[in-house]
C-alpha cells in the first residue's frame, strides 16, 4: 500500500467555523459516529490535549503519569515543538468543564518529524507526555497491545472531535484493514471514522478477557481493552482508510526505557 495514501493530520486549532472545512476528511459517505458516555470505560481513559497556542486534539492515558497523543499537535507556528510547560491535560472534559488538570513535566516525541505528512514521516508522530501527578481516581490507564491487530480485527476509535469538540463521539463499529510497512516502520491502517480533532485518540482493540457492553464499555475499570495504537491522519473520501500509529512504536517510551526528548 506504500504511497497510495494522501493523509491530512487530524489537528484541530483554533480556527474560527467559518474557515472549517464542512467535508471533514476521514468521515465516510455515513458516518458511524455516536456520542458516548465519557465517565465510563474505556471512554474514562481519554483526555483533551491543550497548548498554551490553542491547538486541541485527544489523548489517552496508558500509565498514572503517562498520556500519549500525536506530536503533530505540539507543534509551534514555525513547526518546532513547544516545551512541555506549555502543554495541559483535561480530564472528564465535557461541554466546557472538566474534572481535573494536569500540567506536563517532559514529553517524548518518536523523533524526526516529517511535517510534509509523507507516509514514512508518520511513524514518528507520537508523543509521550509525562504528567506533573497522576491521574485522578476513576480514570484508568489502559494497555498497550504489543502486536498490531490483523485485518478484520474489530476496532473503536473517540475523541473529541471538530465538529463536536465538547463531547466524546466514538465510531464502534469498524475494523483494523491492514498494515502499510514504510522505510521508518509500519503503520496500521483501519477504516474508523475519526476527523480533525482525534489526533492522538485511542485505537481500540479488545483483550481477550473483554466482553462488549451495550456502549462498548467493560467493567468500569479500562479491562477488556489495550491500544492498538493512536490515531494521527485521516484519508478524504467516501471509504476512507485512515493511519493510526501502531502502540509498539512508543511502548518503550511509556515504560520509561528511552530517555526523554524534552
Amino acid at each position: 500500500m506504500r504511497g497510495l495514501l494522501v493523509a491530512v493530520p487530524l489537528l484541530l486549532a483554533a480556527l474560527p467555523a467559518a474557515a472549517q472545512n464542512p467535508l471533514l476528511p476521514g468521515i465516510g459517505a455515513k458516518d458511524r459516529r455516536v456520542v458516548v458516555d465519557a465517565t465510563h470505560a474505556p471512554w474514562n481513559s481519554l483526555v483533551k490535549v491543550q497548548s498554551n497556542l490553542g491547538a486541541r486534539c485527544t489523548g489517552v492515558l496508558v500509565a498514572p503519569r503517562r498520556v500519549v497523543t500525536a506530536a503533530h499537535c505540539l507543534l509551534n507556528r514555525a513547526q518546532r515543538f513547544l516545551p512541555a510547560s506549555s502543554l495541559h491535560v483535561l480530564f472528564g472534559y465535557e461541554r466546557g468543564e472538566y474534572r481535573q488538570h494536569r500540567t506536563v513535566a517532559a514529553l517524548e516525541t518518536g523523533g524526526p518529524y516529517d511535517t510534509e505528512r509523507r507516509l514514512d514521516g508518520l511513524v514518528g508522530d507520537w508523543a509521550v507526555l509525562t504528567l506533573d501527578g497522576d491521574a485522578p481516581e476513576g480514570m484508568p490507564p489502559l494497555p498497550l497491545a504489543r502486536v498490531p491487530p490483523d485485518a478484520g480485527t474489530p476496532l473503536m476509535l473517540g475523541g473529541y472531535s471538530q465538529d463536536r469538540a465538547h463531547l466524546v463521539t466514538a465510531d464502534t463499529a469498524c475494523a483494523a484493514r491492514g498494515i502499510n510497512d514504510t522505510d521508518r516502520g509500519p503503520l496500521l491502517v483501519h477504516d474508523c471514522d475519526g476527523t480533525r480533532g482525534v489526533s492522538g485518540a485511542a485505537l481500540l482493540v479488545r483483550t481477550p478477557s473483554g466482553t462488549r457492553g451495550g456502549d462498548g464499555g467493560a467493567d468500569g475499570t479500562g479491562e477488556g481493552w489495550a491500544v492498538a495504537g493512536i490515531a494521527v491522519a485521516a484519508v478524504s473520501g467516501p471509504n476512507p482508510r485512515n493511519i493510526a500509529v501502531p502502540s509498539a512504536a512508543f511502548v518503550a517510551a511509556v515504560e520509561g526505557n528511552t530517555p526523554s526528548l524534552r
